[in-house]
């Protein structure tokens, strides 16, 4: 099931939820009960960690940079 988060438009605070497709706009109950509205948010995916100092690892047939191995230059 996705993630969605949603903002506070009143003071900003974010909250995520577990959510079937179907339901991602659906309204959010403020989960502390001071009935506060919620909207959902674009949502961006991040990787934790540099990239600097680190080695350019292959697992697997794809290289994370999501090129085959034999294509990617880093092996």
């Amino acid at each position: 099931m996705p993630q969605y988060e949603y903002e506070c438009k009143e003071d900003g605070e974010v909250i995520v939820l577990l959510r079937p497709m179907r339901d991602a706009d659906a309204p959010v109950e403020d989960p502390k009960g001071l009935g506060r509205a919620f909207l959902r948010r674009h949502s961006v995916f991040g990787v934790g960690g540099s990239s600097v100092g680190t080695t350019h690892v292959h697992a697997g047939p794809s290289c994370p940079c999501g090129k085959p191995q034999s294509s990617c230059g880093s092996n």
